[in-house]
């Protein structure tokens, strides 16, 4: 049994399928299948059962993984552990990361990553999908860590840590029929065509469950998926848009409505996943990370 056995096997048992295994690890999908046969003929059990139209764990495969995992981290802190009596750190850390995200000064957070340990190699990776694309990609093993903004309580697979809170509020044009009123209703706000992010951003969330909360139906338009664009396509009035006041630098020709019913606010965490020890290069980059954000800040405009 190699390293690489349990590897393909937990890309499989992580994503459910062999030909995402086969993406993550960047094989063809031919070799996942032949290594797990493989791995099943030593062990002499069947970890997968293939009869359904998606891949999941026999009881043996669920009896096997925690233990699959607990050898792979042990011999990546074996390796961590050989680098660091070296004195250097080695290694690569994948991060997942937004649209916009200027909370984080991620080029100057990684320059001085760089700077302290030039052997670590750092990769971001967005989703069309938002934080919703982030989180699964996340738990199946693609990232190490991802910046996200979900709502409401913290995901129990995932450890989080808070980075950011801001209020949302509606951007109008000058010549919007809401620009004479300072505070609306969800239902006022739902009289007219919305820009926003696609399903699965975390802003978008926040404002869906609102919504829904209220009862109250709204229609989006245009979406976007860079949020600090949606300001151009507001002044275009093609849309309102619910921004916090940061992305919006020039707020000339727009006009702020406050929502009179609810309380919008998001929320960016770090993440990663509960039951995954992190390596040591993900752990230089969550520890300088903290050095620069050891507190959650409230951004302002």
């Amino acid at each position: 049994m190699e390293l690489r056995h349990l590897e393909h096997f937990l890309a499989v048992a992580d994503t459910g399928s062999f030909t995402r295994a086969a993406a993550r690890l960047h094989v063809v999908q031919s070799g996942v299948s032949a290594t797990v046969r493989a791995l099943e003929r030593e062990l002499g059990s069947e970890l997968f059962d293939r009869s359904g139209r998606h891949v999941t764990l026999t009881a043996a495969g669920k009896a096997f993984q925690p233990r699959a995992q607990d050898t792979l981290d042990a011999a990546r802190a074996a390796k961590d552990a050989v680098h660091q009596v070296q004195g250097a750190l080695h290694g690569t850390v994948t991060v997942g990361t937004l649209t916009a995200i200027d909370v984080v000064d991620l080029p100057g957070l990684l320059a001085e990553l760089h700077a302290e340990h030039p052997g670590v190699t750092v990769r971001l990776r967005a989703a069309m999908t938002g934080s919703a694309g982030l989180a699964q990609h996340l738990r199946e093993g693609g990232l190490d860590v991802a910046f996200l903004a979900l709502p409401g309580p913290r995901p129990s697979d995932l450890d989080t840590r808070l980075l950011a809170t801001a209020e949302l509020a509606v951007y109008v044009p000058g010549s919007h029929p809401l620009a004479g009123e300072h505070r609306a209703t969800l239902a006022r706000l739902a009289e007219f065509p919305f820009v926003d992010t696609p399903v699965g951003f975390g802003s978008r969330t926040v404002v869906d469950q609102a919504f829904a909360a209220a009862g109250v139906e709204r229609e989006v338009t245009v979406e976007v998926a860079n949020v600090a664009t949606a300001v151009d396509f507001v002044r275009a009035g093609l849309g309102i848009a619910f921004l916090a006041d940061r992305l919006v630098p020039d707020s000339s020709g727009l006009h702020v409505v406050q929502v009179a019913d609810a309380d919008l606010c998001w929320r960016l965490t770090v993440a990663t996943v509960a039951a995954r020890h992190p390596s040591a290069a993900t752990r230089a980059f969550l520890d300088l990370l903290h050095e620069r954000h050891p507190t959650p800040v409230t951004p302002q405009g």
